[in-house]
């Protein structure tokens, strides 16, 4: 079957390469193969070339004529795996959560959790006027709706 032969494939190429991770793949219907990559370091174009060639130089177009597109998931794709969150260590994260969202510098990234900060300004606790304070909010990634890297222009 088309679909184990690309998965074998696709797990065999991603072995040679270890800082690059499987965000998506499908194959739909009528053959269109589609892969999504993510890498600690970036994914390059030499990189999905080099996944593209090893799936399309294994498989018979003669057995089954399939199309393959083989690309990096993009600056504003949400982040979906607890390895993206590690590799985007110091940049500004939109969280989305159940009951908030929160905006603030990745500072902390584990298999389980995340922790941002950010600065607020709040009202002084005596008189008038507002201090800056430094917020700081530890967040489960199973409680993680949408959370997407901020660009700054």
């Amino acid at each position: 079957m088309l679909k184990d032969k690309v998965t074998e494939l696709l797990n065999k190429a991603l072995q040679e390469n270890d800082s690059l991770f499987l965000i998506d793949f499908s194959i739909t219907l009528d053959n269109k193969i589609k892969v999504v990559l993510d890498g600690d370091a970036g994914v390059t174009l030499k990189d999905c070339m080099a996944i593209s060639r090893a799936i399309e130089h294994n498989l018979d177009r003669e057995e089954e004529d399939f199309a393959l597109e083989v690309a990096s998931a993009g600056a504003t794709s949400p982040l979906v795996l607890p390895r993206q969150y590690k590799k985007n260590l110091g940049k500004k994260l939109e969280v989305k959560t159940t009951g908030e969202n929160i905006e603030g510098v990745l500072t902390e990234a584990a298999e389980d959790r995340i922790v941002l900060e950010w600065k607020a300004r709040e009202p002084k606790p005596v008189g008038k006027g507002k201090i800056t304070v430094q917020k700081r909010q530890e967040i489960a990634i199973s409680d993680i709706k949408e959370a997407k890297v901020v660009l700054k222009f």
